[in-house]
């Protein structure tokens, strides 16, 4: 027999089209298929049989985020195939902090009205960045919610879990003065402060495709830009070198994320005319006015991701990133000290 439920349809939950939805991501689900996956999309629970081959004392990790309101300049420019990379990236990118290596994520989506297509683009964002991490989504979830949310809202979660061996977790307290910070670029603001960037360009009324000179694209194309996965390149850093320490970028910028890898006692001194900077942020500052130190206190500034290593790795680091596509470079060192991020 047919599932379906004129009753619910009437209350404005559409099932049906919530199969059409899952048929549409299943040919996106099918790339992100890696060892280890045990169940296809539609079950009650996504199976995942780890390799332990060789671990000691295997340790899972796990992270969840969203998108956060950068979905509404996703909304606005009615382009909706990008944020789920975002969503993907703001838990694998806390996961490798720790050493461990993303197994398999599981998305979110809570829609005003279920609009398969849409559904399908924002799972196709998901897979993108699943395929990019080199986890597997293995499952989600997408819920209707007419009268709470309007039809064409909606909002992106996700989960993540990875795995690591206790032997080869992060050990910040080898850390030392002299260490170096070497700099992961971003790809511009990445996924937080978007209700400070949406104020300052009062993106409801604002051109999002006016074309911007000095960024080279429309505005609404530089918001928009997904944030960088970085699990591959520093998964080959880990197995290069002796990495202290690694901070995600997230919000609350420098001042937050940097000493949250720091043993007490040390202080990360950063240079900033070393600092390769996205002209988004410029641009952000000056038409919002907002002083430097808020500047540096909410967004990643250019800089998606530290690592931390000894002075003698940091060459060798920098080489394994920049040959795995990342561009990283060197930004500050470790001191004694008790302020936890000085900007020099």
């Amino acid at each position: 027999m047919r599932s379906f439920s004129d009753s619910y349809r009437e209350a404005g939950v559409n099932i049906e089209a919530g199969y059409e939805g899952v048929k549409l991501m299943s040919q996106h689900v099918k790339r992100t298929a890696i060892p280890g996956v045990v169940s296809d999309i539609g079950g009650f629970g996504g199976l995942f049989a780890p390799d332990l081959t060789g671990m000691a004392e295997p340790v899972l990790v796990s992270g969840t985020d969203g998108v956060g309101t950068k979905i509404r300049i996703a909304q606005l420019m009615d382009k909706h195939d990008t944020v789920g990379i975002d969503c993907v990236a703001m838990c694998v990118n806390d996961i490798i902090c720790c050493g461990a290596k993303p197994l398999f994520f599981l998305d979110y989506i809570a829609i005003g009205k279920n609009d398969p297509q849409k559904v399908a683009a924002l799972v196709s964002g998901v897979a993108e960045g699943c395929v990019q991490a080199g986890c597997a989504l293995i499952g989600g979830e997408t819920a209707e919610h007419p009268g709470i949310m309007a039809a064409e809202d909606y909002d992106l979660a996700g989960f993540s879990v990875g795995l690591v061996d206790r032997p080869k977790v992060i050990d910040h307290s080898a850390m030392q003065a002299g260490d170096v910070i070497l700099a992961l670029p971003s790809s511009g603001i990445h996924s937080n402060g978007f209700s400070l960037v949406r104020k300052v360009f009062n993106v409801e009324h604002a051109n999002l495709e006016l074309y911007c000179p000095e960024l080279g694209r429309t505005l609404g194309e530089a918001l928009l830009e997904p944030t960088v996965i970085y699990v591959k390149p520093v998964l080959r850093c880990l197995e290069a070198v002796c990495v202290k320490g690694i901070s995600h970028i997230t919000g609350g910028g420098f001042f937050e994320n940097i000493p949250r890898c720091l043993p007490e006692g040390l202080t990360a001194k950063i240079e900033k005319a070393a600092l390769k900077t996205p002209p988004i942020f410029s641009m952000l500052q000056k038409t919002g006015n907002i002083p430097e130190h808020d500047m540096f206190n909410t967004y990643n500034m250019g800089v998606g991701m530290t690592v931390i290593v000894s002075k003698e790795d940091a060459d060798k680091a920098l080489s394994v990133l920049k040959a795995a596509g990342c561009a990283a470079y060197v930004m500050g060192e470790i001191a004694e000290g008790d302020e936890r991020v000085i900007l020099c």
